[in-house]
């Protein structure tokens, strides 16, 4: 593992790495409040066969926030990241996200499709603001809040804002955890700002999911869905449809998984990594999609 700082749009961007150049290429895109590091114990399993590269996005990690906070809104934001993998020569890839991520990596495929070579979201891209009827007030308070906490001790981080109750642990999640963290005044806080997180939910509220899914091109998507907490079964499902139904991606539902899927069970991403980004199915994928892609906008509807 390699970190290092470019410069995009005169603003440092931090970037972890793992693998050598001439291996395929990983792009990974973390969740609202985590950063590169999200994706270690994968990216350590894979660091032989794939070159992985992950972006701690602005506000997250040590990459500084955008000053303005329009810039959080889907266009421009994933213009910058495409400025950003043209600054790291990154012509082609694979696209890895959690969460949030994946709602950006989503969009990104609507203006720059020709250059992923297959995406795989892990639990997100489907969590539509509108189905799941949550005001945006409402949560901009409650993140507005939530990141601005702080706790007294290390353990207490770890137990409080790191893991989740009873969720396994390893010595590679430990170095995320501290990745997370900002210490100020002897308290340990969360590292990005209330500030932050209220840019991205306000943009995330301006531009649903569900408003762009149709325009996303034919890709190979695949979607991993968390299945706890049991009591969001029926609007998980509802969302996924929608997914389902707008982009023929498929969906897989992984038992026993809480939303840090690839925290609970990386070795699920990792033989879905294995199984899916070879060469020759993506291609067919891609040619049978794009086929129907076209034949749909000839009769005026998309597949």
């Amino acid at each position: 593992m390699k970190r290092y700082t470019i410069t995009c749009q005169q603003q440092s961007v931090h970037i972890t790495e793992w693998g050598t150049e001439q291996l395929p290429t990983i792009v990974c895109f973390h969740g609202l409040g985590s950063t590169s590091l999200s994706f270690i114990e994968i990216a350590e399993a894979l660091a032989d066969e794939f070159r992985l590269i992950a972006i701690d996005l602005p506000g997250h990690g040590k990459t500084p926030a955008f000053l303005d906070p329009l810039h959080y809104r889907m266009k421009p934001f994933t213009d910058w990241i495409d400025e950003v993998l043209h600054i790291l020569d990154i012509k082609r890839f694979y696209a890895l996200s959690h969460s949030w991520g994946s709602v950006l990596s989503l969009y990104y495929l609507i203006e720059h499709a020709d250059r992923v070579l297959g995406t795989i979201l892990i639990d997100g891209g489907y969590h539509s603001k509108r189905l799941y009827g949550l005001s945006v007030e409402e949560e901009v308070v409650f993140y507005e809040q939530d990141f601005e906490d702080s706790v007294s001790t290390w353990d207490e981080f770890l137990d409080v804002a790191v893991y989740a109750p009873d969720a396994r642990r390893s010595h590679s999640l430990d170095l995320a955890g501290a990745d997370l963290l900002r210490m100020e005044e002897g308290r340990f806080h969360w590292h990005a700002r209330g500030e932050t997180a209220a840019a991205i939910v306000r943009a995330l509220h301006h531009e649903d999911v569900l408003d762009f899914l149709p325009d996303v091109p034919p890709a190979d998507i695949q979607l991993y869905v968390a299945t706890l907490p049991t009591d969001q079964a029926s609007i998980r499902q509802q969302a996924t449809n929608r997914l389902h139904e707008m982009t023929q991606a498929t969906v897989h539902f992984v038992p026993e998984t809480g939303h840090l899927l690839h925290w609970d069970r990386p070795d699920i991403i990792i033989k879905a990594i294995r199984h899916y980004w070879t060469s020759g199915k993506i291609l067919s994928s891609i040619r049978k999609n794009s086929l129907l892609w076209n034949k749909s906008k000839k009769k005026g509807f998309i597949c």
